[in-house]
């Protein structure tokens, strides 16, 4: 049985992203929740950036990377969105182009992901 990760600190969710453990995706998208504030958003991009995340995947093509930047996408803030352009960049091309077509856009400026 694995622990509720709502109540979390910050901080706890970032160390438990970092780690190995079976936690780190939903340590990911818990962090997504609270993508709007500037601080979770820098630590997003920063998560995105590692290779572990980029390789870990939720789902067929999308990565745990991909989803911390779908999440700034969908966090509709300026900083967020500022931060998910630059992770989006440092992606390797082909994840790029993949990451365009999932979210059914020409330029990642075009993407306005809404989480439900």
């Amino acid at each position: 049985m694995t622990q509720p990760l709502s109540g979390l600190p910050d901080e706890q969710l970032a160390e438990l992203a970092r780690g190995r453990g079976p936690q780190r995706a939903p340590a990911v998208l818990e962090l997504i929740t609270r993508a709007g504030r500037d601080e979770i958003a820098d630590l997003l991009g920063e998560l995105s950036r590692l290779p572990l995340l980029r390789e870990d995947r939720l789902f067929h093509l999308v990565s745990v990377a991909w989803a911390a930047i779908i999440g700034l996408l969908a966090a509709e803030t300026p900083h967020a969105r500022e931060v998910a352009y630059a992770a989006y960049a440092d992606l390797p091309q082909r994840d790029q182009e993949l990451l365009l077509i999932y979210l059914r856009a020409g330029r990642i400026e075009d993407a306005h992901p809404v989480l439900d």
